[in-house]
């Protein structure tokens, strides 16, 4: 496919909380110097209307041009429903590129709808990949790329993904983590410790002393009783060794009153957080002794900051966190978990290191690729 005119805007897709953290460095640079006309739409998938204002208050993102509000679902009602509001845009604004990040529903469902209608499709954060097609977020990232035109990757092992599964070597460009940048950009604005315990209720005391902090959301660990009973129980073993702040998933809330079970989180040693700001839970993560998490994101931020890492899942899409940086993949046996958690109390954990280009500038690159790729077809279209 050939890119539009340059005049017409490239439209920048944001739909679940993670995207949000990668689209903010991409728009500012899309917008500055020999600047680029941009259209934010938010799909809606996470429709939570003051977590979506606290973080485009943190993160200074502008409010989007366009929202399609699209609320929530199962898998197929969610994907379905974003692409039929999602087309009647795409065919008003005339757009340049759809652009999406990341490997969420809103990712998939855009990047369909414009490849169908023959507008390019902009990938960032192409090529991961944990092998593991039980994971919905591994269908969206293998779809998502098969059908886009420029793929940005964050680590070098995705270029080699992608070739595999046949995408041509001239649209893959590797350019860093824009995730990282965001991190790079806020981590002065970062709240304290003691400010964001307190807020909520607990003894600021907490970070004065060593603490873990523990996030878990994902379906696979939270939405089966005999495994979040599994990992819970693990878990109150960690908080004995030491103290656990436990920012809460509202999934992971429910299914543990569904469950019965709110004792494994009983004594001191915990302290259960709501959902928090980017800000506030980069504050935790850069002063905690370690972190415990199913997260994907939260895998590469601990990288960047040096802190150690135990992902609660039994594979990873971001090897290079653990090939080079803090991050230990110790599945969901309670008795991995712990030697995990031990083995970092004991010595420290990875020191790691911060992996090729993950250097804040990420999102440049991919607003100079973009320059280029959309003047020359351009060219092309006068010729």
């Amino acid at each position: 496919m050939q890119a539009t005119p340059a005049s017409n805007p490239i439209l920048c897709v944001v739909g679940a909380r993670p995207n949000f953290m990668k689209i903010a460095p991409v728009i500012k640079a899309l917008r500055s110097g020999s600047s680029l006309p941009v259209k934010l739409l938010h799909t809606g998938q996470h429709y939570d209307p003051e977590m979506n204002r606290l973080l485009f208050q943190a993160l200074a993102l502008p409010d989007p041009d366009i929202n399609l509000e699209v609320g929530s679902g199962s898998h197929a009602v969610q994907t379905a429903e974003i692409m039929r509001r999602f087309e009647p845009v795409l065919d008003a604004q005339r757009a340049a590129a759809v652009l999406v990040v990341g490997d969420v529903n809103s990712t998939l469902a855009c990047a369909l709808v414009a490849a169908k209608k023959g507008v390019p499709v902009v990938h960032v954060e192409a090529g991961l990949r944990s092998y593991d097609r039980a994971m919905p977020e591994e269908v969206n990232r293998v779809l998502t790329d098969q059908i886009s035109d420029l793929l940005f990757t964050t680590e070098r092992s995705a270029r080699d993904n992608l070739l595999r599964e046949g995408i041509a070597e001239p649209r893959i460009h590797f350019v860093g983590n824009v995730m990282i940048d965001t991190l790079r950009e806020n981590l002065k604005q970062a709240v304290p410790p003691e400010q964001t315990l307190a807020q909520h209720g607990a003894a600021a005391s907490w970070a004065l002393r060593e603490y873990a902090v523990l996030t878990l959301h994902r379906p696979s660990n939270v939405d089966d009783p005999s495994t979040l009973r599994a990992l819970l129980g693990a878990l109150r073993q960690v908080s004995r060794r030491i103290p656990v702040i436990f920012a809460m998933h509202p999934r992971t809330r429910e299914n543990i009153g569904k469950h019965g079970l709110g004792p494994l989180l009983d004594g001191e040693a915990y302290a259960v957080l709501p959902p928090l700001g980017y800000l506030e839970m980069l504050g935790l993560m850069q002063s905690a002794k370690l972190v415990l998490t199913d997260s994907g994101g939260i895998q590469e931020e601990t990288t960047a900051l040096g802190v150690p890492c135990v992902t609660l899942r039994e594979n990873t899409e971001r090897p290079i966190t653990v090939e080079e940086g803090t991050n230990t993949v110790a599945g969901q046996d309670p008795a991995h978990i712990l030697a995990a958690a031990d083995e970092i109390l004991a010595t420290g954990g990875k020191a790691g290191r911060i992996p090729e280009l993950w250097d804040g500038r990420a999102s440049q690159r991919i607003a100079a690729v973009l320059r280029d790729w959309l003047g020359h077809a351009a060219e092309r279209r006068v010729a």
